[in-house]
């Protein structure tokens, strides 16, 4: 059976959205029929999850991906099979793009599918990481365990990245204020001065003949500053869907003091405990570091880690292959 998304008036006239089972999209609507429904439109589940962009399914984000994986450990732990486990959870959950995408995988088991094929058919959902580990899961006959292995990682990475908003959050916040204060002077407060000095015909200091020009030029063409600036913003994010400016930015991020720095640091992190779990469940070393590069974010580390990978897969060893690079610290490459 497949899984159709519909949109149906009941009795009352008020639209229903919902997901249910059924051979074709014919015999969907029958059954919505048969339940007081007049059928708007009946869609297979994975047809317009698909059509997203990768990363760009609606509904699911961090928080419910960790919680569906947690539930679904507990389910396959209690005994439950693995089509059972996936029809508890698309009963448990209201999230709507959540109960589409489990009812496009519990659809996809179902047509004989493995369930890292089925995940993978919503791979903006499930990310690389996600579907090696259940792949080992299901080699190993140790699913629940690896589940619970993943939600844990997946609420750590979570609580990680809350702290490092929340440590950015405070000096965004002064900045933005600071600004703020600062246009509101220029704009308002040193035009009621300016007066003063000019009545007064003695030569102004440097400094502040240039505040009063900031001031003036705020004041004639701040509308035309923040527009260009806006339209900059704009161009430049556009420019960096280019990989090859974006390489190249990125390469300018990891030179740069401090922040390249912390940039790589963080990275590094990301990707070492993500192989850190891979391998400790047993998946094979090619296919942890494939799964494992789709976590950095800085595309030079992550060509970087491809050309390591070419270097295993001839056989070097992986602490020579990263060595090669000179772009990962010391401490990960002895580990």
């Amino acid at each position: 059976m497949a899984a159709f998304n519909y949109r149906a008036l009941d009795a009352d006239g008020r639209e229903v959205r919902g997901v249910l089972e059924a051979e074709t999209s014919r015999v969907a609507r029958g059954q919505l029929r048969d339940q007081q429904l007049s059928p708007i439109e009946v869609t297979p589940a994975g047809a317009r999850t698909l059509a997203r962009p990768q990363g760009g399914h609606a509904g699911i984000g961090a928080a419910s991906l960790s919680l569906v994986t947690r539930q679904w450990s507990t389910l396959l732990a209690a005994g439950l099979t693995l089509e059972r486990s996936l029809t508890a959870l698309i009963e448990q959950t209201e999230d709507q793009g959540v109960k589409e995408v489990l009812a496009g995988v519990r659809a996809e088991v179902l047509a004989g599918n493995s369930l890292r094929d089925a995940l993978g058919r919503f791979g903006d959902v499930f990310p690389p990481i996600y579907r090696a580990l259940v792949n080992a899961g299901e080699k190993s006959g140790e699913l629940s365990a690896l589940l619970a292995r993943l939600a844990d990682y997946l609420e750590t990475s979570q609580a990680t990245r809350q702290k490092i908003l929340q440590a950015l959050l405070y000096p965004l916040i002064v900045v933005v204020v600071a600004f703020a204060v600062i246009a509101g002077l220029v704009t308002f407060v040193v035009p009621q001065i300016v007066g003063v000095f000019t009545h007064s015909k003695q030569a102004l200091p440097l400094l502040t003949q240039a505040l009063i020009l900031v001031s003036n030029v705020l004041r004639s063409s701040g509308l035309w500053l923040a527009a260009g600036a806006a339209a900059a913003a704009l161009l430049v994010h556009r420019a960096l869907r280019n990989d090859a400016l974006r390489l190249r930015w990125h390469a300018r991020l990891l030179k740069a003091p401090l922040l390249g720095r912390f940039l790589g640091t963080m990275d590094s992190a990301r990707f070492a405990s993500t192989m850190a779990i891979l391998v400790g469940s047993g998946v094979p070393l090619l296919a942890a570091l494939e799964a494992g590069k789709g976590v950095i974010g800085n595309l030079v580390l992550r060509r970087s880690v491809e050309r390591a990978i070419g270097l295993v897969r001839e056989g070097s060893p992986l602490h020579r292959a990263l060595a090669a690079e000179r772009l990962f610290p010391p401490l990960l490459i002895h580990l």
